[in-house]
């Protein structure tokens, strides 16, 4: 049998390599999440406040909103 001392570090090693799996889970899920909000707001189609609406659109609508975006904007034509 092993030593009970070294089964309790194993068993906390590998609590914290699962932990640090699954916090960088979820940070590549927020980025691809923040991803669509970052590439509106640096972009050049839009200003203003048709930015912000398409912006909190993908906020509430998701992904949709932004493939809209991507095909749509911007809605109004510039003179």
């Amino acid at each position: 049998m092993g030593d009970p001392n070294n089964d309790i570090l194993r068993q906390k090693n590998i609590m914290e390599i699962s932990n640090l799996g699954a916090l960088m889970f979820l940070a590549l899920i927020g980025f691809f999440w923040l991803l669509p909000i970052l590439i509106i707001a640096s972009s050049h189609k839009t200003t203003g406040t048709e930015k912000v609406a398409w912006i909190l659109a993908v906020i509430f609508i998701s992904w949709f909103a932004w493939i809209f975006y991507l095909l749509l904007a911007p809605i109004k034509k510039k003179n």
